[in-house]
């Protein structure tokens, strides 16, 4: 069986371009790291949700748009032929 090197690299925080292993941080500052990691994670999937939600929000406005217009269009004419056939 072959073993694998794991080639990952520790993670690194970079402060004033100063970078610092993070498992050279004291339990405080790796806490604080880890929830920052996080967030960015649950801010990042956050934002694709939301990408999400806005482009089908524009897919079910653009439909209803499109409905609606097609139905005043569709009344108006039936409304016009009314007004013609009484005229004649």
């Amino acid at each position: 069986m072959v073993k694998k090197e794991n080639k990952k690299k520790d993670p690194v925080v970079s402060i004033d371009g100063v970078e610092y292993p993070v498992k050279d941080l004291n339990e405080q500052q790796r806490y604080y790291y880890y929830q920052m990691h996080d967030l960015t994670n649950k801010q990042a999937r956050a934002q694709s949700e939301l990408d999400q939600i806005n482009a089908a929000l524009g897919v079910f406005r653009d439909g209803f748009i499109q409905s609606t217009k097609e139905q005043a269009e569709q009344i108006l004419e039936e409304t016009h032929n009314e007004v013609d056939e009484k005229v004649s």
